[in-house]
């Protein structure tokens, strides 16, 4: 190895070895520095190095030890903290008939939250850009902020990408494929973008603040417009090679089976999405007589057998493709989120039980089924979580960078 290899190396190490003991900051809420030694196995002589250098730059600072912990006799540690206002992150969660904006502080304190109303349905990406905009301009002025003080944003909506590039395959909210979604936003927005599949932004969320906090290995299904899936393994988001993995919405039930909005045919999406259920109840009964999930499910407490059955079929599907989750990735949990889970038909002990009979028996406790519904909130703080991450990341590139 050449000299100028073994500078870059180290410089990547020392790089790596600063973002490990900022993200255990993070994690620990307030820990000492001793304690970051044995938690990273990084000596305590550079642990002490690299928190000098992050205290210097603005991004943790020193607490008073929390006597409340119960202190020993002696001299108190003292505790370091994530610097909650190094900066202001946004989180938005794009749906077809709002976005909602979550702005928090470094620690990830809510600050503002906010919803813009949209009108349902495909739009052009200059289209988008200019109401994501606008979403974020309103939300800033609810909370007495201006756009220049957000330091980055993170943006959730359905589709097919890679995050790494911020780049759309295919999306329900834009009416072209294959767009750098995140150079258009350049253009509109002067600070870092960060987008995802929402899926993977809920699975981030329950990781860090809901139903995964205590797990390592759990899927989260999503069911609204579409079906989408967000999945950790060893705490980490699974994307796949191309940022294609965990569609599960587009998993073939049916060969040749109905048109799913994606334009193929036989996805589970297009058995299950909301605008499936609509559009097989109103071409049945020849009119538009259902305009949302809850006239339709109106529709089955009243006793009408067709409703009935388009629901009893949904959840039969539904509940094929949980099977085929647990027998391919066998995880410790499984959190059901989404707007259509508050009508209780894809979740319901019948839907459980039909999944149960269709796993690989073992002689081994199957995975836990829980329902989650947060709500909008919930997606928008996933999209907030994971432009903290990616914020600490660029930040501590150019503590790295002035350290030299």
């Amino acid at each position: 190895m050449v000299k100028s290899d073994r500078l870059s190396h180290s410089g990547e190490l020392r790089e790596s070895s600063r973002l490990q003991v900022f993200d255990t900051i993070r994690a620990a809420g307030q820990i000492a520095r001793i304690d970051i030694a044995q938690i990273t196995r990084i000596s305590p002589a550079t642990v002490t190095a690299i928190t000098a250098e992050l205290l210097a730059a603005g991004l943790i600072e020193e607490v008073s030890p929390d006597t409340a912990r119960g202190a020993k006799r002696g001299r108190p540690r003292v505790a370091l903290k994530i610097r909650g206002s190094a900066h202001h992150i946004a989180g938005l969660k794009l749906s077809h008939h709002a976005i909602t904006t979550l702005i928090t502080d470094f620690e990830g304190t809510e600050l503002i939250s906010h919803e813009m109303p949209l009108r349902g349905g495909q739009m052009s990406p200059d289209d988008l850009c200019e109401k994501i905009v606008e979403a974020l301009d309103q939300s800033c002025a609810k909370g007495g902020l201006t756009r220049a003080q957000i330091s980055g944003v993170g943006i959730g909506m359905a589709g097919v990408m890679d995050a790494e590039r911020n780049f759309i395959y295919w999306s329900s909210s834009l009416n072209v494929r294959n767009i750098d979604l995140g150079s258009a936003l350049k253009s509109h927005l002067s600070m870092p973008v960060f987008i995802d599949n929402d899926a993977n932004l809920v699975a981030k969320a329950e990781h860090l603040f809901g139903e995964g906090d205590t797990r390592s290995n759990f899927v989260v299904v999503t069911v609204e417009h579409g079906v989408g899936m967000g999945i950790v393994i060893d705490n980490q988001i699974y994307r796949g090679v191309r940022g294609c993995g965990a569609e599960f919405g587009h998993i073939k039930v049916q060969l040749e089976g109905a048109l799913c909005q994606c334009g193929q045919r036989g996805c589970l999406e297009a058995y299950v999405g909301d605008y499936a259920l609509l559009r097989e109840a109103n071409i049945t009964s020849g009119v538009e007589r259902h305009k949302d999930l809850a006239s339709l499910y109106a529709a089955v407490a009243e006793g009408d057998m067709m409703a009935q059955s388009i629901l009893d079929r949904a959840g039969r599907m539904f509940a094929m493709g949980l099977a085929n989750i647990v027998n391919i990735f066998d995880p410790q949990m499984i959190v059901l989120a989404g707007a259509q889970l508050a009508f209780g038909y894809l979740s319901s002990d019948k839907v459980v039980e039909e999944m149960r009979r269709w796993v690989v028996q073992v002689d081994g406790p199957l995975p836990e089924v829980r329902v989650h519904g947060w709500g909008n909130q919930m997606w928008a703080k996933g999209a907030a979580a994971y432009a903290i991450e990616e914020v600490s990341a660029l930040t501590i590139r150019e503590v790295a960078s002035h350290a030299g």
